[in-house]
């Protein structure tokens, strides 16, 4: 099935996309990071590391950071896109040692808040290479942002137009700003993580005129730079077909200031937010199609409108982090459960669960998984994995193969929980977040401890 299928479409209890596997343990390459493997008794490895070795130290459930695959996947963007600037996607996961590798492999960052910020600036990430969004950027953030001399802060809203004004011309600091524009595209994509149709609180719209409002009153601004115009149409999207769309919308703008402003904008960002594989369903582009495709695309609009091309920009969003992680679990309970039509689901609760992954509940996300720890010589049965909190919502993986042996006591890995798995966690039920461990050359490093009773109990004043 692509990744375009019904998700809907259903034989029996398993989507139809859910194939019986030949070889229960054998692992789809497309859906774990580059080092992934099985040994010959079935124990997962990742960087050289074996998992039941590194959960003996840390213990579970735990995220599983395979750093050479990072810089691969962060060194393919780039390369590919060579000549454009590409942006890491710090709410995909961030922390002081990813941001630091951002950074060495010759990305930009985007952040989104203070607190992304603030981890950015402690990884010594060049400000002029950090890029700053959000819908809703306080004062206090704004000028943060300003006062460290961020590359780009991408203005959301006719109050922050006069915010960025204002604290520019008080500073002296001169503020370097891109206008976030609705393309009104709908990407095929969750409507939760579709960014550019017009219903949605994000940016400015170009069909109603706000955009170019909004680009007048950046002009006029006395030490505001307005380096040009930003898109972007959601997360998750496996083709360029939503990009022609946006970038001729975008680019008729960029024209149109030129002939009514007297003003050639000489950058824009295409946004991005391409997809990645989380089951078999889901196809992915490559970063060099994905590159040649859009430089296409901008070549051609700005041909038709007798545009320079603008210096372009990119943000591939979860494709860099997301592939590039698992998530380890213990599994405490197996329940086989009966359902119409003499049909039984095996019901696999873990130790984890929608407190560090929320995309399943939240987004009806498909995940895939395997048996990390030995290999089973038992047949394959339809398997959901669950967590352990008190939420009937509470799913790690909806549908999967399992081994009909598994058991209390077996580790369990879901790979591609890279983006926002880490991010997005929470302390619902009172949980712990996991820690991320990082594993290169089979050794393992903890870049983020597994949270204590003291943090849970450090802001509680009772």
């Amino acid at each position: 099935m692509s990744a375009h299928a019904s998700p809907g479409s259903f034989t029996g209890t398993s989507p139809v996309w859910l194939k019986t596997p030949e070889d229960v343990n054998a692992l789809v390459p497309a859906l774990w990071s580059a080092t992934a493997e099985k040994d010959a008794n079935g124990v997962l490895t990742v960087g050289g590391v074996a998992v039941p070795d590194l959960v003996a130290n840390i213990n579970t459930p735990a995220y599983v950071l395979d750093e050479a695959d990072f810089r691969e996947r962060a060194r393919a963007f780039r390369d590919a896109f060579t000549g454009y600037d590409v942006y890491y996607a710090g709410k995909a996961f961030l922390c002081t040692e990813v941001a630091r590798w951002v950074a060495q492999e010759g990305l930009c960052l985007d952040v989104c808040s203070n607190g992304e910020l603030s981890v950015a600036l402690r990884a010594e990430v060049d400000p002029a290479k950090i890029g700053y969004h959000g819908n809703n950027k306080t004062p206090m953030e704004l000028r943060r942002a300003i006062v460290a001399g961020v590359g780009r802060i991408i203005v959301d809203s006719f109050a922050e137009v006069e915010r960025v004004a204002a604290i520019a011309a008080e500073t002296g600091i001169t503020a370097s700003v891109m206008v976030r524009v609705t393309a009104g595209v709908e990407a095929h994509t969750h409507e939760y993580i579709a960014t550019a149709h017009e219903d949605q609180k994000f940016g400015f719209s170009i069909s109603s005129g706000d955009a170019f409002e909004a680009v007048r009153r950046l002009l006029d601004a006395p030490n505001v730079e307005l380096r040009g115009l930003h898109s972007h149409i959601g997360s998750q999207i496996f083709d360029s077909s939503g990009f022609e769309v946006a970038a001729r919308r975008v680019l008729a703008l960029q024209a149109r200031i030129r002939d009514e402003l007297g003003t050639e904008l000489p950058e824009m960002d295409l946004g991005g937010g391409f997809g990645i594989a989380y089951t078999t369903q889901d196809d992915p582009s490559t970063p060099k199609a994905l590159a040649e495709e859009l430089t296409a695309i901008v070549e051609h609009e700005c041909r038709g409108f007798g545009l320079a091309v603008p210096h372009l920009s990119i943000e591939p969003g979860r494709a860099i982090v997301g592939p590039s992680m698992c998530t380890v679990y213990t599994v405490g309970t197996v329940k086989e459960v009966a359902l119409d039509g003499g049909v039984t689901r095996t019901y696999v609760s873990v130790d984890g669960g929608m407190s560090d992954n929320i995309r399943t509940a939240l987004y009806d996300a498909d995940y895939s998984a395997t048996l990390a720890g030995r290999a089973s010589s038992a047949g394959p049965v339809l398997g959901r994995v669950v967590g352990k909190h008190c939420e009937a919502g509470d799913i790690v993986v909806k549908h999967e193969f399992l081994p009909a042996d598994i058991a209390p006591g077996d580790l369990i890995a879901v790979p591609g929980t890279g983006a926002y798995g880490r991010s997005m966690a929470s302390n619902y039920n009172h949980a712990l977040r996991p820690p991320v461990v990082a594993v290169r050359d089979g050794e393992s490093r903890v870049i983020v401890r597994r949270e204590t009773e003291d943090d849970l109990f450090a802001t509680d004043m009772g």
